[in-house]
């Protein structure tokens, strides 16, 4: 799977330095299904999306919309599991990220995102 780095492009600030790209069929479906819980600076790009379900899932998670631009143009915070968020028509994709995630790194609508393909430390030296 194709991984990526989420920058807020206003604040130069990564958000998420290690995120995983669902951009077809199987990956999309799947999501975070089967996993215990996200590590620091990981995440989900699921792509196209205008909202999300956590049926199945065993752990809360914050959830960024994105429009075209890669603006954020919605906000979920805390998505519990078997929960689904409300469908948005501005909304073309949604990244899933630790719970609390929003809130620290201070995210907010109106900030656009720059998407980065993500260099693993050990292929960087």
């Amino acid at each position: 799977m194709r991984r990526v780095q989420i920058i807020d492009k206003g604040r130069n600030t990564v958000i998420a330095g290690n995120v995983g790209v669902a951009d077809h069929g199987f990956a999309r479906m799947r999501g975070l299904l089967g996993r215990k819980s996200l590590d620091a600076g990981e995440g989900l790009w699921i792509r196209p999306s205008s909202g999300i379900h956590t049926f199945g899932m065993s752990f809360p998670i914050d959830v960024v919309g994105l429009n075209a631009s890669l603006t954020v143009t919605k906000l979920w915070k805390n998505v519990k599991p078997q929960r689904m968020t409300t469908l948005k028509w501005n909304v073309r994709s949604v990244i899933e990220l630790q719970a609390g995630l929003i809130e620290s790194s201070g995210l907010k609508l109106g900030d656009q995102v720059l998407v980065k393909d993500y260099v693993a430390e050990s292929e960087a030296r």
